[in-house]
């Protein structure tokens, strides 16, 4: 009982940081430039790493890019990260991803993760749902290293890909599905 308590407790503490906004301001920088800075730069970093990244990027319709996910938890978990939707390379609209998760699990991390819109309906489901949450609504393909290197831009047919990179930290277990994502306006 006293484990599970202070389990708890730590967990909550964790989560408290973990869910304080990311926008730091740099001096003469508003937040949502910020956000579209940093976004814009960890788009490129995964580009260098992933070559099929770097392929659909042209293609897809829209890139909402989460530069920096963190990660926490103690039988309870969460995590918190703010991203920018980039169409043509200019951010036009700014979100947020949260989870939580209950079970073994233990340790902290950061990581980014981009998600490739293929085409207009599936950001148009993006801003139309209430929030909207990984897995439910639109196919998502979450591409590891074995796809990248097995597939090729003419393959690709579903309407979300997603990437995960620029992991840090120790913690098991890391997926993008039970996330929510909803639409912020950065101050």
């Amino acid at each position: 009982m006293k484990t599970t308590w202070f389990a708890g407790v730590l967990a909550a503490a964790v989560l408290t940081g973990a869910a304080q906004p990311l926008l730091a301001q740099d001096k003469g920088k508003t937040a949502a430039a910020q956000l579209e800075s940093e976004s814009k730069a960890a788009l490129q970093k995964l580009y260098a790493s992933a070559p099929l990244a770097k392929g659909i990027g042209p293609t897809a319709y829209a890139i909402l890019v989460f530069p920096k996910v963190k990660k926490a938890g103690l039988g309870i978990g969460g995590q918190y990260g703010e991203g920018a939707l980039l169409k043509k390379g200019a951010a036009v609209a700014y979100y947020k991803t949260t989870g939580a998760s209950v079970g073994l699990q233990a340790g902290g991390q950061t990581y980014g993760y981009a998600m490739f819109f293929m085409n207009a309906k599936a950001v148009e489901q993006l801003d139309n749902a209430n929030g909207f949450e990984v897995g439910v609504g639109p196919s998502i393909v979450v591409v590891d290293e074995g796809m990248a290197k097995t597939t090729t831009t003419k393959t690709l047919k579903e309407d979300i890909y997603a990437f995960v990179f620029g992991q840090k930290g120790l913690m098991a277990g890391l997926g993008i599905q039970g996330n929510k994502i909803s639409k912020i306006t950065p101050k």
